[in-house]
Parts: structure tokens; sequence; C-alpha cells
């Protein structure tokens, strides 16, 4: 019976997988086009710049390289690849067509030899133990059916001191109750918005510490967790 309902969980995991990557191709064509760039898109991006700057400021300069898993058509990337201090930087996402943009944004944008796109699973990134300095995680977490092993997998490979900077749908209140947990889970289904109090548990059962929370926004509510490996 137990491995008959794994059998059964294990399925719907991957059925929300190929749904999420089903509706991330439609999107795709659209996407940099779309309202909630500005209503969601754009302050994350800014709270991401935000927190790299905050944390950039307690270290010794050096070159870094960041990772933005879920990074869509590239924009976060696109913003940050003209900062002289970060060497490289690398976006995966599990749609191709989104890999596909951001690859073209960035040969359209002159940033080719800083930006790399790669096709891959949250839940079993690509990179190998200590790749990056820095990762960013930014409205994609909810898609992610196995959302503990997708933190296990960015402390992974997160270096020594590194950023995590894990960014989706604020629930907690009743603005943010009724847009993600009524409206975004009627129409994207098979999601789920971590509570404050989800996301800071997972960061520490994943062995981050320094766990920081904000809220941002109030129309369009984002939580904002920080973490250091």
């Amino acid at each position: 019976m137990a491995s008959d309902q794994s059998e059964s969980t294990e399925a719907a995991r991957a059925l929300q997988k190929d749904h999420a990557r089903l509706q991330f191709e439609r999107w795709a064509r659209g996407y940099d086009q779309s309202i909630f760039n500005e209503l969601v898109f754009y302050p994350s991006i800014r709270a991401c710049q935000e927190e790299l700057y905050r944390w950039r400021a307690k270290r010794a300069a050096s070159p870094l390289r960041m990772l933005d898993v879920g990074c869509g058509t590239g924009t976060l990337l696109a913003m940050t690849a003209r900062d002289a201090g970060i060497e490289l930087l690398v976006g995966l996402d599990y749609s191709p067509t989104m890999i596909r943009k951001a690859a073209e944004k960035a040969e359209r944008l002159g940033l080719a030899s800083k930006l790399r796109a790669v096709v891959g699973d949250a839940e079993r990134l690509p990179f190998q133990e200590e790749s990056f300095d820095v990762l960013t995680c930014c409205n994609s977490f909810h898609h992610y059916p196995h959302q503990a092993r997708a933190v296990a997998e960015f402390r992974r490979v997160l270096r020594k001191g590194g950023l995590m900077v894990l960014i989706d749908g604020f629930r907690d209140n009743v603005i943010g109750w009724v847009i993600f947990d009524v409206f975004v889970e009627k129409i994207e289904k098979h999601v789920h918005h971590v509570s404050w109090s989800e996301a800071r548990r997972l960061a520490e059962e994943a062995g981050f510490s320094q766990v920081g929370q904000r809220k941002l926004n109030v129309l369009a509510p984002l939580l904002v967790t920080t973490a250091i490996r």
C-alpha cells in the first residue's frame, strides 16, 4: 500500500513538472511583454540586486559566479551582466523555449561571452558542488514539486559563504492568500506557494544559516528569503 501511494505521489509530481513546462513554453513568446513584469518580475529583479549589493558590501571584492534558477527569458541575468564584478552568469530553466529566448537576448545585447543559458531541472541541478557564489530563484519556486530537494540543491552548488535569494508569492496575508492560493492556484494548478515559516524551515533544514526574510509589494505581495551557505 505504501509503495502504491509513493508511486502515485511521484506520478503527480511528474505531472506537475510537465504542466509547468507546457505552460511556460506557451508563455515564452509574450513573456517579456507580460503585465507581470511591472507587478512582479521587475520588483523581484530589484530585490535581488539589493540583496546582492548588501551581501557584497560585507565581503572582500572578488569575481563572482551567479546562477539564476527558473531564469525565464534571462532578464535578471541581462540586467546584472553589466556588473564588472561578475565574471559568469548562468540561467537555468525547465522550458527549452525560455532558454532559447534567454540565449537570443544575451546574443542581441552582446552578452553571450558572459551569460550562459541551460535547460535543466531545479531539483537536479547539472552543476558540480560549490560552483557559484550567488544563486537566485524568482517566482518559479511554487512550481517545484520537491521543494525541499530544490533548496538542498541550491545549497549544494553554492560555495561556502555564498548567497541564496529566493523570491515567490507572499501568501500570509489576505491579499496574498486571495492572489496566490485562490486565483493563481485556479489558473496554474499543481502549484504551492510556501508560507513565511515554510520558507525559513526549508532553508534551515537544508543547512543554510543567517536566514533573513522580508515582504515586498502591496498589491502583488512577494516574500524575499535570503540565506548563506
